[in-house]
């Protein structure tokens, strides 16, 4: 029992110095690999390598009836892609190659071109992954995690075990990165198993086989951590990297401002049918092989009580994120108290934008002491630089090609094209358009990604033909972050795929039924709310 409970805590350490060390696009020797699996990275980014830059060269030696300033961006936005989906560079340096190309073609003046790269988002990107590595660093997310874990009856069945696993990573997920949720919650999750796995084998004939990687409940638990944290973070604005640049592109394309609070309200409703649709799939597709348990409630007592007392660093970060969280949705209860076309509304929106909030919420843990007497802070600058900046480059890249897309006019002749080809001509069609383009591409590249290439593109599909973007646009944002087929698809299907404990067959299976229902139900769910909400 004592090298057991040593195992944990040597994985909980590893996960966790991984998790804050900020190496999220790492290249095949940072992984862990089997041969296969290493031989098929190696093909895809090799031809990566090679096939980007010759299709890039092609295209702009293809006689084409464009503007040269467009046909020069669409050469270099073809090769991006090619980097973003075979990665044979890390993704943030893929877009930043493709931004130094469009100016090295002239396609626009280097100032003009990296403007849009101070946006208001790019600041809401870097407040929250500052906060997100303080509740990680200290334990806050963790003590969230072991509460509700903790609730009375929640250990006693494998069925409420991995419901609650679920809800933990859904409402985590929505104000920590997707990524840095399920692996800060893998140990706790192998722990519980291992528990669950001594049962199961206990109940067996004396003799039979048993693999403990290969249980049914294990995969379940498994995949409902990845698979949460994606619904979860469709929940607020910051919950997921395609929320924010989705957002960002549609209040550029329709001049519409959402709130906080207005996208929570939109998104909650799909998230919880989906979540309740998500633990159907999961045990309906992966019945427990054991359902009354004993053991696991001692367990999360016992994790629980190794916390101890709140520590001032978590009462400090606690502190910095309610304020910013408090902010955020300040300006979406102004508008629902006195409109959105009031002058309160104006006053208190320009004042606290979230890309604002969200640096000073974060300043807040380098001014909250833990030790005054030493000058000890909540959070050093060493400890908050080691955030993702490579999502923020990312980010900021894409926003720069949306910006691109839209001043040479390429998205609008792209749509136009689209449009006359494929015969659009009602919102419905353009949203199950979108939502199915964004699906198929998000088994392929990163959500993140996926989300920067398809609504550049369906918003001028939705102008062409004539029908208000924001639904077709905002149904591509949420169905970005799908993806539940492979490992490759998200970086959280990797995390669990990882353990061991699920076969890729189970999550082919898994996640080609979640990707069908989800996509069934943004269709069905969201244009609803967002008309009801007051867009569209």
């Amino acid at each position: 029992m004592d090298r057991a409970d040593g195992g944990r805590e040597s994985d909980e350490q590893s996960v966790t110095s991984v998790l804050l060390s900020g190496s999220t696009y790492r290249g095949l020797g940072e992984q862990v690999l089997s041969p296969a699996e290493e031989r098929f990275e190696r093909i895809r980014r090799t031809t990566g390598l090679f096939l980007a830059p010759a299709l890039t060269v092609l295209v702009l030696l293809l006689p084409t009836q464009l503007e040269t300033a467009q046909h020069r961006l669409a050469a270099v936005l073809l090769g991006v892609i090619v980097l973003w989906v075979c990665e044979p560079v890390p993704i943030p340096v893929g877009g930043l190659l493709g931004v130094g190309a469009v100016v090295v073609l002239g396609v626009m003046p280097p100032d003009d071109v990296l403007a849009p790269f101070g946006s208001s988002t790019v600041f809401t990107f870097i407040g929250a992954f500052i906060l997100a590595q303080a509740m990680l660093r200290h334990g806050l997310a963790r003590r969230f995690a072991f509460t509700i874990l903790s609730l009375p009856g929640v250990g006693r069945s494998a069925a409420r075990v991995i419901i609650a696993f679920g809800v933990v990573t859904c409402l985590l997920s929505s104000v920590v990165s997707n990524t840095a949720t399920v692996a800060m919650l893998l140990p706790t999750a192998v722990g519980i198993l291992a528990v669950i796995a001594e049962l199961v084998r206990a109940e067996l004939p004396e003799g039979a086989p048993f693999d403990p990687l290969r249980l049914r409940v294990g995969v379940a638990l498994m995949l409902m951590l990845a698979y949460g944290a994606s619904v979860g973070g469709l929940l607020t604005p910051i919950g997921s990297p395609p929320n924010l640049i989705g957002r960002g592109l549609i209040e550029e394309a329709t001049g519409q401002r959402v709130s906080f609070l207005q996208w929570m309200a939109m998104a909650a409703p799909v998230c919880v049918l989906m979540f309740l649709v998500l633990a159907g799939v999961m045990l309906l597709l992966n019945r427990p092989e054991i359902n009354r348990l004993t053991g696991v409630e001692e367990y999360v007592a016992g994790e629980r009580a190794k916390l101890g007392t709140f520590s001032r660093a978590e009462k400090n970060t606690l502190i910095a994120f309610t304020t910013t969280v408090v902010l955020w949705v300040t300006p979406g209860v102004v508008a629902l108290v006195v409109g959105n076309d009031s002058t309160a509304y104006d006053l208190v929106s320009d004042r606290l934008d979230e890309g604002i909030v969200a640096v000073l919420g974060a300043s807040l843990l380098f001014l909250l002491p833990t030790d005054w007497s030493k000058r000890r802070f909540t959070l050093t600058w060493t400890e908050a630089s080691r955030i993702d900046w490579g999502t923020v480059v990312l980010f900021g890249t894409g926003i720069i090609f949306g910006s691109l897309l839209a001043d040479t006019e390429l998205a609008q002749t792209i749509g136009q094209g689209a449009a006359n080809a494929l015969g659009f001509s009602s919102v419905i069609a353009i949203t199950v358009f979108a939502i199915a383009l964004a699906v198929l591409i998000s088994e392929t590249t990163s959500n993140t990604a996926s989300a920067a290439v398809v609504v550049p593109i369906v918003i001028p599909i939705a102008v062409a033909a004539g029908v208000n973007p924001f639904v077709p646009a905002l149904a591509a944002t949420f169905a970005a972050s799908f993806g539940f087929m492979l490992p490759v698809s998200t970086p959280q299907n990797a995390v669990v795929y990882g353990s061991g404990a699920v076969p890729i067959t189970k999550m082919i299976r898994s996640g080609a039924v979640f990707d069908v229902a989800g996509a069934v139900l943004i269709a069905l769910v969201l244009p609803p709310m967002i008309a009801l909400v007051g867009f569209g």
